[in-house]
């Protein structure tokens, strides 16, 4: 089964970007389930204002993501009145979507992981308190760290950190990926977004 991290950004673009890509997103999640792709939301970076987003990361997986993935890909043209400026003149608003392969992504291994225990904080009785069953998980190239107590038993503790540390490092080098391309799109952005791969004319209110 293939995988795929998906990254949707307004750039450096205004509100009403920022508001399409929480758009954009809604759209895609419709369509995955659709079409039997599962597309889970792996990290919603928030923008000043309430229902708009600066950047969203996805993760999708399935065996016929490559039609999804190519009528996405790319810049996306949104043509709309400004919902935060009544009497603005502009109408079209650009987003970008960039795809990647997970395995075109740096590997990962286990063994770039460094897994602490530690006395867990909260609620559920001495026990918790006296025994060591938090796990601290470091991934050492990237200086990413997560925290799993979600259970009183280590083992399982340690899976869940991994799993997590896991997902947090394959959204980090999705933006980093995103950020060389952002760097690019800003430099030849008339050509990109006079050519949008898809143009879609909603209400973004």
């Amino acid at each position: 089964m293939k995988k795929m991290m998906i990254q949707i950004t307004a750039g450096k673009g205004p509100a009403e970007c920022c508001r399409v890509v929480a758009c954009v997103q809604n759209l895609m999640l419709k369509q995955a389930k659709q079409q039997g792709i599962g597309l889970k939301i792996l990290e919603n970076n928030a923008a000043e204002l309430n229902g708009t987003l600066l950047s969203a990361t996805m993760m999708a997986q399935g065996d016929n993501l490559d039609a999804f993935v190519k009528e996405w890909a790319g810049t996306i043209q949104w043509i709309a009145q400004s919902p935060y400026r009544k009497f603005h003149k502009r109408k079209n608003w650009f987003v970008g979507v960039g795809c990647f392969d997970v395995q075109q992504l740096m590997q990962w291994n286990p063994k770039d992981v460094k897994l602490e225990t530690c006395r867990s904080s909260g609620p559920g009785g001495q026990n918790v308190n006296k025994v060591e069953t938090a796990v601290r998980g470091t991934h050492l190239p990237s200086g990413l760290q997560v925290m799993a107590m979600d259970t009183r038993s280590q083992l399982e503790n340690k899976k869940l950190c991994l799993v997590r540390l896991e997902a947090k490092v394959m959204v980090w080098q999705t933006a980093q990926i995103m950020e060389q391309q952002q760097n690019q799109w800003e430099q030849h952005h008339s050509l990109e977004r006079g050519n949008p791969v898809k143009a879609i004319k909603a209400s973004l209110f």
